[in-house]
């Protein structure tokens, strides 16, 4: 099968190749995936550059988000399952090298969730780890119904599921952090009530006065240590903060005293390790909202295999929107 891959860590143009590889057979408990895209993270260019982990396989097929068709699936899966659409996350996680950027993966039946039929499979290729991510920052410690709700980053990738989750979920209000207008105009997209640009903006005058003093009660955070000082002014009594990465500073000093008289929670969140009822109930909710036409998805460039290595110079530049994937 052709297959996008790496043998050692390093520049994505000096360790990425496509070429021949293997093809996976569904084991117990599987499925095998024709896959028709195969989606690009941040932490999957982090992972292929060394900085995020080196696991000793020999072959590394990268990726964990991704979507297909199910070819053919192992012992105790139902043979019903063979057709169907879905989209996988996870996929290269746990200990395993294969990843979904090959024309075929098997994989544990459970991450790969059905796509409702009016979903294309090019946006089934965006859900993966930004919407886990999304969900188990905001909902691991309850509903937010009712709730102020802040989600910085709007226009990444986590952040656009994000504010359409909170909003769907019936927040009482979703503010949203941006760093221009280009950015502001993607984050419209998907429907918060609020939109801060923080390099010209106030950001915590901003949202004390949308919450009217209150503050927010969860917050989904891209960057834990650069907004830190932020966050202090903005968090109300009892807020959460669901945070998946720190950019800002790799292991920031929390005020402790001031969280402890607020009775705060900072989550870290690596959906990976997202508890398996949570989980169910995250992709059973996205399910709800695709099938009824509410979730839109941030589809960026889509890039033939052979440009494998562009794709992943593109997420590491940081300045594309939307999700970047190549197709098979």
């Amino acid at each position: 099968m052709r297959a996008g891959y790496f043998t050692e860590y390093g520049p994505a143009r000096a360790v990425l190749q496509v070429g021949e590889q293997p093809a996976p057979v569904a084991g117990p408990g599987q499925v095998l995936v024709r896959m028709a895209f195969s989606g690009v993270n941040p932490s999957d260019v982090n992972r292929r550059s060394g900085i995020r982990g080196r696991e000793n396989f020999p072959v590394v097929i990268p990726h964990n988000d991704g979507a297909g068709t199910i070819a053919a699936v192992g012992p105790g899966v139902p043979a019903a399952r063979v057709g169907e659409r879905v989209w996988i996350y996870n996929g290269q996680r746990g200990g395993r090298a294969f990843g979904t950027c090959s024309e075929f993966m098997a994989v544990d039946s459970i991450q790969a969730v059905a796509l409702p039929a009016a979903t294309p499979l090019e946006a089934g290729a965006c859900l993966g780890v930004p919407a886990m991510t999304a969900w188990y920052s905001l909902f691991a410690d309850g509903d937010v119904a009712g709730q102020d709700v802040l989600v910085t980053g709007g226009a990444g990738a986590v952040g656009h599921y994000a504010i359409q989750m909170a909003r769907l979920a019936g927040a009482r209000s979703v503010i949203t952090t941006v760093s221009g207008a280009e950015k502001a105009a993607h984050a419209e997209k998907a429907g918060p009530s609020h939109i801060i640009n923080y390099r010209t903006e106030d950001v915590a005058a901003r949202v004390m006065q949308i919450t009217e003093g209150r503050g927010v009660s969860r917050i989904a955070e891209v960057d834990l240590g650069g907004n830190l000082a932020t966050t202090m002014q903005v968090a109300g009594k009892k807020c959460v903060i669901g945070a998946y990465a720190s950019r800002g500073g790799q292991n920031p000093a929390l005020p402790f005293y001031e969280m402890l008289a607020r009775d705060m929670v900072v989550r870290t969140v690596f959906c990976s390790f997202m508890e398996a009822g949570l989980r169910a109930e995250g992709t059973r909710r996205l399910t709800e909202w695709m099938a009824a036409g509410q979730i839109t998805h941030s589809i960026g460039h889509i890039l033939p295999l052979e440009d494998l290595a562009t794709a992943h110079e593109m997420v590491e530049s940081g300045e594309v929107i939307g999700k970047v994937m190549v197709r098979f």
